[in-house]
């Protein structure tokens, strides 16, 4: 159990974070700056909350037992992030240019833009649902881990853990969101780096702790198979192809990704965001996946480890792997600070999830649908505050009654956002890229890429959950096209769609071509590097 120096720290950081919240809410003039910060943050720091997200409890948690335990795992989770940097080079040149030009608060105004209400409604309604039971999972998971070390009980913790978190996104808006998360990637990294070199010395350095898990867990690559029906999930194509739809449709369609990018001054700084986290997230990915084989070897060595892990339904749950590793392994003091790397990370997820579903509700349903009269700037912020606030409630109450959705909690969140991926970013898709696609045939697109999906979960679980992303797409393209044939003669909006010119003049800049050179030119050394680990 914790100590009480340990608690000090911890005490200490998130009172830091409440002051640090409470500073920055003293820029707030209007809905704009809590949203999206007056559009006047610098990429840099944008890019680092972008990638704390990424690196959320659910990753930090589930990425190592997945590497550790999983059957079927290993360092093959790494493959998933060569889709990174190519996912990164569609999305700067197709949909930040657009969705800078027309100064969007919430994403999904860009579809009544395009195609109508309606459509605006469903997506923003769906993002809500899902994003919510993400956010679940994510207080699940972290609040089971503070009840194991800390032993006050799972009902406290997620008190504990969700009030903190809720108070100061409520203070701070989108500004805290992207200062506190910068902060805790800093405390993150030195977490994750210092336990990473104990888990190498306990093994004899870190040659060694590669050397001794075995070769089957430590490959990376994973050419024999496709996914297609052979009960293989994690195979090299669908991971590259699939996560290239997954990670298109997240970082240029998802509301908690793309507000982000939108507090940047201008379309550049917006590309830049993207740019560095191209190049940034597989170094991260490669750090916590290498404490998973640290782990796995730790396990084999002090085999009292695996039975000293909390139950469920019977079986030892491997997601508490790495917190159970700070109770055995730091002297006190830095307990506290390792338990503060994981709720940076948790929190940094969970802040900005908060946040966007707070914009989208206000942008798409109190404003544009009239429900509230919003006079004064001030009574703006009220009201993003006070949803905030509410849906921050809603996700701490739902996390009772998140469990087993899969293996590790890593699985289960992407496996919930496979089911519309796909179809999502083929609303968007049809909306940037065709003129006779209508609103009705976009909707009809939606639905059936997502009953698709559905369709495969339940009767086809020998699919990889991955292809589900391209499948989804795929459908709803078709069916959007075929959909919008009745609606002959309505043309889209001139400034909703691309054009050649807009094309050559705003996407794909010259200026910019280095830039996704690079990009491509770090898949290539990223799947390099994977070669070095071996083939499966």
């Amino acid at each position: 159990m914790l100590a009480t120096l340990d608690w000090w720290v911890i005490g200490t950081y998130l009172l830091l974070l409440l002051a640090l919240s409470g500073f920055l809410s003293r820029r707030q003039q209007s809905g704009a700056d809590y949203f999206v910060a007056g559009r006047s943050e610098r990429p840099f720091s944008i890019a680092l909350s972008v990638l704390a997200t990424q690196c959320s409890t659910n990753s930090i948690l589930g990425a190592p037992a997945f590497v550790a335990f999983a059957a079927g795992g290993g360092l093959v989770w790494l493959q998933y992030e060569l889709a990174v940097p190519l996912a990164m080079i569609f999305t700067m040149i197709f949909v930040i240019p657009m969705f800078q030009r027309l100064q969007l608060v919430s994403v999904y105004e860009y579809l009544e833009r395009r195609f109508d209400l309606k459509t605006r409604l469903l997506l923003s309604g769906v993002f809500q649902v899902l994003r919510l039971l993400a956010a679940a999972v994510t207080i699940y998971g972290v609040s089971a881990m503070i009840d194991l070390i800390t032993g006050i009980g799972f009902l406290a913790s997620v008190l504990i853990f969700g009030a903190f978190t809720v108070l100061y996104d409520v203070l701070g808006g989108i500004r805290a969101v992207i200062w506190s998360d910068v902060l805790q990637m800093s405390v993150l990294v030195s977490v994750l780096g210092y336990l990473l070199w104990l888990l190498a010395g306990d093994a004899g350095g870190l040659n060694a702790m590669l050397g001794s898990v075995s070769g089957d867990r430590l490959a990376a690559l994973d050419f024999g198979h496709h996914g297609l029906g052979d009960g293989h999930d994690f195979a090299f194509w669908p991971m590259l192809i699939g996560g290239f739809f997954l990670y298109v449709s997240y970082y240029g369609c998802d509301q908690s990704q793309v507000q982000r990018q939108l507090c940047a001054k201008n379309q550049r700084d917006g590309q830049t965001v993207l740019l560095l986290n191209g190049l940034l997230r597989f170094p991260l990915v490669l750090l916590y996946c290498l404490i998973g084989v640290g782990i796995a070897v730790y396990a084999d060595t002090h085999t009292e480890f695996v039975t000293l892990l909390p139950d469920t339904d019977g079986q030892p749950n491997y997601n508490m792997a790495l917190p159970l590793l700070f109770l055995t392994e730091l002297p006190d003091g830095l307990k506290g600070i390792a338990i503060v790397g994981v709720l940076a990370a948790a929190m940094s997820s969970l802040d900005s999830v908060i946040n966007s579903l707070s914009a989208v509700t206000m942008e798409d349903f109190i404003k544009r649908c009239g429900w509230v009269s919003i006079g004064t700037d001030r009574v703006d912020i009220l009201w993003s505050k006070a949803l905030t606030g509410a849906w921050g409630v809603l996700a701490v109450v739902l996390a009772f009654w998140v469990d087993d959705i899969a293996s590790t909690v890593l699985v289960a969140v992407n496996k919930l956002g496979s089911l519309i991926n796909g179809p999502l970013l083929a609303v968007f898709v049809m909306g940037l890229l065709t003129q006779s696609v209508t609103g009705r045939g976009a909707r009809v697109g939606f639905a059936a890429g997502f009953i698709s999906n559905l369709l495969l979960w339940l009767g086809a679980p020998n699919v990889s959950w991955l292809w589900w992303n391209v499948s989804g797409f795929l459908v709803a393209v078709a069916i959007g096209v075929l959909s919008s044939r009745r609606g002959a003669g309505w043309v889209a909006a001139s400034d909703t769609i691309w054009t050649p010119a807009f094309f050559v003049g705003q996407g794909f800049e010259r200026t910019w071509l280095l830039g996704y050179l690079t990009l491509a030119g770090a898949t290539c050394g990223f799947l390099l590097v994977l070669a070095v680990f071996g083939l499966r």
